[in-house]
């Protein structure tokens, strides 16, 4: 529980907007933020680029705080109802996870209310190729500590290609293989700042 603790209080010590928003974009990062980049563009990515407390905003999501980003998703997309974009994002932001610390190349979550963690390696990137004809990238890292509890396999989607701190990130974990989480792209775990309000959430996905 040290390293937690630990962790919090230098989160809280930085700026509040400058993790939740980082450095402007390029013209680079913009498009690969869209899905747009080419292969020779992606490099390979530190696990500090995650360092901080993160929290899982499916809570607010449960709670029907996050209504308003979905209505306005809706107004965007006439082509899906309001019930249906909010189920798609519950299906996606779905995680027993509530919150997460990352620090010195560990990771430890909470899950259910118990805490477990582990010391992960990195383990390449994979260029994902959408029906969209978008695509994205997973950073993959591997716990090897076969006494810990914490996932074997987990998965950083951030919308981001190369080195670069993240603001926001999408996590998947597990025990049976990298590839079969490679297999997922229903639900994307989806954390932001820990010291964030929840009103600083919700305006986050709202304008950014």
């Amino acid at each position: 529980m040290q390293y937690r603790h630990f962790s919090l209080l230098l989160a809280l010590v930085l700026s509040t907007d400058a993790l939740a928003h980082g450095a402007p974009l390029n013209k680079e990062e913009a498009a690969a933020a869209k899905g747009i980049f080419a292969d020779a563009q992606v490099k390979d990515r530190p696990l500090s680029d995650w360092d901080g407390v993160w929290q899982s905003v499916y809570p607010y999501a449960k709670e029907g705080s996050l209504d308003p980003v979905f209505r306005q998703k809706a107004q965007a997309d006439k082509s899906k109802t309001f019930s249906e974009i909010k189920n798609y994002y519950l299906t996606g932001y779905a995680s027993d996870i509530s919150d997460m610390g990352i620090e010195k190349g560990v990771i430890e979550f909470t899950r259910n209310g118990k805490v477990s963690a582990c010391k992960y390696d990195y383990s390449g990137y994979k260029i994902l190729h959408y029906a969209s004809g978008k695509k994205g990238v997973r950073y993959l890292f591997t716990c090897h500590d076969q006494k810990s509890d914490a996932p074997r396999f987990v998965q950083f989607s951030d919308h981001i290609i190369s080195p670069r701190k993240s603001t926001h990130f999408h996590i998947f974990t597990g025990n049976v293989s990298q590839q079969a989480l490679l297999n997922e792209l229903e639900n994307w775990p989806t954390f932001f700042p820990y010291q964030l309000s929840k009103e600083e959430v919700i305006d986050d996905l709202l304008h950014h």
